[in-house]
């Protein structure tokens, strides 16, 4: 098998959706650095596997030189961060873990002034809105996301972390373009299936959800990473997932 040339970061890389998108990406030839809490959590073949890079540590303890290193040489960034479904971690410390992430890691990119635009897929939410288009929403739907900003801390870790992208790094930054992925139901299967890719929700992520598998995600993820043409077609916007119907 011919490695190329990319390198991309995965944080989140030990997660449901993250590990799917680490094979993906191995099977593209792809170098990857990866971030864990504890080597524990990911499989044996990654351990001895000459394209990866592992990093034990928590993303927001490593110092900003750190981090800085980490990106360095990346062509590539994806979060596949989240909170745990537990209580520490739907209403723990950090309360603020993909924004805050997202946001070192870009301003690690920047301070680098790396002379190539680095790619930065954040794994996002159907319940996110993308502020950019005009999304209709009921007022149902909108009552019950004002609940869950009330009510869930990770859902407003989510629209923050997009909102980064949106309002901070924009459409037209010099180092960093990105696409916020949202997939709407996430289910587990074993193998890629075909999966339609939306600008917009077309169906509501609150009454009315679909599903779709974390390798789908994943899949189009890597996809993103590696193909330019898809790049193109999606930078700078928040695509929504679905298992084809």
């Amino acid at each position: 098998m011919t490695q190329n040339n990319k390198t991309t970061l995965v944080a989140g890389a030990s997660g449901a959706t993250g590990k799917h998108v680490v094979e993906q990406l191995l099977q593209r030839n792809h170098k990857i650095k990866i971030v864990v809490r504890s080597k524990s959590r990911i499989p044996n073949h990654w351990k001895n596997n000459k394209s990866i890079t592992i990093t034990e540590a928590s993303i927001l303890n490593l110092l900003d030189l750190e981090l800085q290193e980490l990106v360095k040489e990346c062509d590539g960034i994806v979060s596949c961060l989240g909170h745990n479904l537990t209580l520490k971690g739907l209403y723990g410390h950090p309360r603020r873990l993909v924004t805050n992430a997202v946001s070192r890691l870009s301003e690690s990119v920047i301070k680098n002034d790396s002379d190539n635009k680095v790619k930065f897929v954040l794994m996002n939410t159907s319940g996110n809105r993308n502020r950019d288009l005009d999304e209709p929403i009921s007022f149902a739907q909108r009552s019950v996301i004002f609940l869950l900003r009330c009510l869930l801390p990770p859902h407003v870790d989510n629209e923050k972390a997009a909102e980064f992208f949106r309002t901070r790094i924009g459409q037209h930054h010099t180092k960093i373009e990105w696409v916020a992925v949202r997939p709407d139901g996430l289910v587990n299967e074993d193998d890629v299936s075909d999966y339609d890719v939306f600008p917009s929700p077309v169906r509501s992520a609150i009454f009315n959800a679909g599903k779709v598998s974390r390798i789908n995600v994943a899949h189009f993820i890597a996809t993103l990473i590696a193909s330019d043409e898809t790049w193109r077609k999606w930078k700078g916007q928040m695509p929504v997932v679905y298992n084809k119907e």
